[in-house]
């Protein structure tokens, strides 16, 4: 093999080793709260799901308030 088909192959093997080298850092790239945006998007399971925490969470906030209505009438007197 001559210098020219070493430097030759010796450069297109770079060129594929720095492109492998990309693809796995893409693949290896930090993830975060970002790349599950729109995860469950259309997802009937996770709708009722969402739903149902919904009504957990306005039932607590109705109870919270009750609480503090009652505590407001004990000051007062």
């Amino acid at each position: 093999m001559t210098q020219t088909m070493m430097e030759e192959r010796l450069a297109a093997l770079e060129k594929q080793v720095g492109e492998l080298a990309r693809r796995l850092l893409a693949l290896e790239a930090p993830k975060d709260w970002r790349s599950t945006i729109g995860m469950f998007a259309g997802d009937e399971v996770m709708k009722e799901i969402f739903e149902e925490g919904r009504k957990i969470r306005e039932k607590d906030r109705a109870k919270a308030r009750k609480g503090v209505k009652k505590r407001k009438q004990r000051v007062s007197k």
